[in-house]
């Protein structure tokens, strides 16, 4: 388990493999976000985009699951989140894609009113299977400091 004292500004890490499906954009965007462009290739084809694309939404929930899947692996102290800095959807997500994050920590912090935790800030970049940039955004992590 890493705690607050174990996180090093400037360290990076790289990880996840997930597969964008056509499927999935349409069942997210039924639910989320029904923008024609994200149900319907007929649709999406009259826009920039070309062709059927994902949800940013979409984008940010697939990465949500690479991160907690990666806390799997390398399990942090983790409380949660007070938010997201900075997001971007850079380019497009298809049908077909397989996404992976990239993240540095970029700050940390302890708590100058909670002892028990400190906080840290992390550039968070979602590339597609071409290492092209799709997303980036940074995260803010609330930690449990080592008991």
């Amino acid at each position: 388990m890493r705690y607050f004292e174990d996180i090093a500004v400037g360290e990076t890490a790289s990880f996840g493999h997930y597969p964008v499906t056509r499927d999935d954009v349409i069942a997210f965007a039924q639910k989320y976000d029904p923008q024609p462009f994200h149900l319907s290739d007929e649709a999406a084809a009259a826009t920039h985009f070309g062709r059927l694309a994902a949800s940013g939404w979409h984008t940010a929930a697939m990465t949500m699951a690479m991160l907690v899947e990666q806390g799997t692996v390398d399990p942090q102290a983790s409380l949660g989140s007070p938010g997201i800095d900075e997001l971007r959807w850079v380019k497009p997500v298809y049908p077909g894609d397989t996404l992976r994050c990239e993240t540095e920590i970029l700050e940390k912090r302890a708590s100058a009113s909670r002892p028990e935790m400190g906080l840290f800030k992390s550039r968070v970049s979602v590339f597609n299977q071409d290492d092209v940039m799709v997303m980036t955004f940074v995260s803010n992590v609330m930690i449990a400091t080592r008991p």
